[in-house]
């Protein structure tokens, strides 16, 4: 209650007149610039409140505490040392919104208030706000040039600056693990600070780790569930997890809360053109026009190369249309970049293994094909490998019909003449006067020359060879090319002798 204005003299004389009716003045001023009028039972309650709320403080219960407290609040509302207190257990805590607002009202009612400024000046540390604790700081040196109350979080306030300036060029750079790394530093600072943490869980999300900026949203929307920022954050989430439409509808959730959220702005727009584009580089490829899906997909890549999780599908998607219009080679390029993205990617893989063949790279086939078997062992792809490896061990065998220079249709005859032109063509006789390379180089092809005769003149070794039956079990002939120059030549009315002569 207070004095209805009925009293107009000093305060003395109505502290006076009101114990006459058992009353004290307390706090708030009332119409005659007194204080608001309570009961002295109320008064000497509330002291006892505080009392125990103290014990209780000190003996660290500090639920209990706050109780007693806020009973002593409740009896007397004009009280600063009892806000002042609250405020104290509320930090301790970690409650620093409600204790910095009991602080606040502390020295609403008491402008004098030093203990009280020293609190708003903690708790502006802890939620990051540093023009609040610019203000408590000058505030308190108004009251006491000579105090050190705060000089820990005059040293917070300069590393806060230093940190944000940091934290900002390096986010304008995009360099988010930076970015990261200087917002731990401020969050030990500041722990309170809802902004630093959404900012770390933004570039978290990133840098695609979606799962920790996905919890951090969380946390704080449990706490604020208007939070503009931690919605966007969440929607980041969505988004970078190709879960378009979720995002968007996150996006526009951030901009009813926030119209002039310029981020949820430009992600909703890039959201919405990547659905867009995506579906229609699909239609396009479903309906047979690979070249206007191949554009379709490539304009879709450059909207965001930082969402890999709907880029790799994307470029697996361009990698097919590749494939489709006989850019083998770009289509192993398109593959590569997604198994950078995602090694996981079993439909690249496979594709990845396809062209390999195509080119006739058995090899990286081969690999390709025993990685896909370490993601899923089905049928299917232990066939392909076994596949893989035939034509893998089928392009090392020697090609003895392109050694003889003759289609694989060719008759006994054919291959004869042409196994003596070759003979005589390479024979080491003729190449006697050469330089030492080369006379090895015309040794070999002599003996190769032998070989393919030795099995293409054989006719059971030639159906194995024509059927591709030697693979896993290659016969090496075991001969003397020159032995066969001689045999040759001896039954086919040739040179004879040991030296032959040769006409050019």
């Amino acid at each position: 209650m207070d004095c209805g204005g009925i009293f107009s003299g000093s305060i003395t004389d109505c502290a006076t007149l009101l114990n006459l009716f058992g009353l004290v003045y307390c706090c708030c001023r009332c119409r005659c610039r007194h204080r608001r009028l309570i009961p002295k039972k109320n008064m000497n309650i509330a002291e006892e409140k505080k009392k125990l709320g103290n014990e209780q403080y000190k003996a660290k219960n500090y639920q209990s505490a706050l109780k007693f407290y806020s009973d002593a609040i409740s009896l007397c509302p004009d009280s600063s040392t009892y806000y002042g207190n609250r405020a104290a257990t509320y930090m301790m805590m970690f409650n620093y919104t409600n204790a910095l607002n009991d602080a606040r009202t502390a020295v609403r009612l008491d402008p004098n208030f030093e203990k009280a400024y020293v609190r708003i000046a903690k708790c502006c540390v802890a939620k990051g706000d540093i023009i609040g604790i610019e203000q408590a700081i000058k505030k308190i040196e108004e009251l006491d040039p000579q105090s050190n109350a705060v000089d820990g979080e005059k040293q917070a306030l300069q590393q806060l600056r230093q940190l944000e300036q940091t934290i900002q060029n390096n986010y304008d750079s995009k360099y988010y693990r930076n970015v990261v790394y200087y917002l731990d530093a401020a969050i030990k600072l500041a722990p309170a600070c809802y902004r630093y943490r959404l900012l770390k869980a933004e570039c978290l999300a990133f840098l695609g780790r979606c799962d920790e900026a996905v919890d951090i949203a969380i946390s704080v929307i449990k706490l604020d569930s208007t939070s503009a920022d931690a919605i966007y954050v969440r929607g980041l989430c969505f988004y970078y997890t190709d879960n378009l439409d979720k995002g968007i509808k996150h996006f526009e959730l951030a901009l009813q809360l926030d119209p002039d959220h310029k981020k949820a702005k430009e992600m909703r727009t890039k959201s919405k053109s990547l659905k867009d584009m995506k579906e229609r580089g699909n239609v396009l490829f479903k309906s047979g026009r690979y070249r206007e899906a191949h554009t379709i997909y490539t304009d879709a890549l450059k909207i965001d190369e930082l969402n890999k999780e709907i880029n790799s599908k994307l470029l697996y998607n361009r990698a097919l249309v590749n494939s489709k219009i006989g850019n083998t080679r770009d289509a192993i390029i398109d593959c590569t970049n997604v198994l950078d993205i995602n090694a996981q990617y079993l439909k690249a893989l496979l594709l990845r293994a396809r062209c390999h063949n195509d080119i006739e790279k058995y090899d990286e086939c081969v690999s390709d094909y025993e990685a896909a078997l370490q993601l899923q062992k089905t049928p299917e792809i232990k066939k392909l490998l076994r596949d893989a490896k035939f034509a893998l061990k089928k392009s090392k065998r020697k090609d003895y019909y392109k050694i003889l220079g003759i289609p694989r249709n060719s008759s006994d005859d054919e291959i004869k003449k042409a196994y003596r032109k070759k003979a005589l063509v390479h024979h080491p006789d003729r190449h006697a006067n050469s330089s030492l390379d080369e006379r090895k180089e015309q040794e070999l092809k002599f003996k190769e020359v032998g070989e393919a005769y030795a099995i293409l003149s054989d006719p059971r070794k030639k159906i194995r060879y024509d059927n591709d039956q030697d693979i896993e079990d290659q016969e090496q002939p075991d001969f003397d090319p020159n032995q066969m120059f001689r045999h040759f030549f001896q039954f086919s009315g040739g040179p004879s002798g040991t030296s032959f002569g040769f006409e050019f």
